[in-house]
């Protein structure tokens, strides 16, 4: 794999994830074999990032871009755009692809 993939599964009706908001996210990550290797629903605590600013994987920072409050989105990432030749704990080897299944539920900007 050498795209990022987006796949809508639900199309929110919200607000929508633009350059610098703090985004409040559900999701799941899943390696390319299917095995589970996080999820904030099993920590019982949403995460919360800055997107589009480098402080997440690239394929996040490109993948939720545009996303809206509501929607739920599958993102396919590639090595390249995740980790790259890092091995991430013990869960994630290096160069892996990755899968993310996600949920927005907020997109605070700077203007509220």
């Amino acid at each position: 794999m050498t795209d990022l993939q987006i796949i809508d599964l639900v199309v929110g009706e919200g607000k929508e994830a633009v350059k610098g908001a703090l985004i409040t996210t559900q999701y799941r990550g899943f390696l390319a074999d299917g095995s589970p290797f996080d999820s904030s629903y099993d920590r019982g605590q949403p995460f919360q990032c800055v997107i589009g600013t480098g402080r997440v994987i690239k394929g996040w920072d490109q993948g939720i871009m545009g996303m809206q409050v509501g929607g739920k989105r599958k993102l396919l990432v590639p090595a390249a755009l995740a980790y790259g030749e890092r091995k991430m704990g013990d869960k994630i080897p290096a160069n892996s692809d990755l899968c993310f299944e996600i949920e927005l539920l907020e997109v605070l900007t700077r203007d509220q």
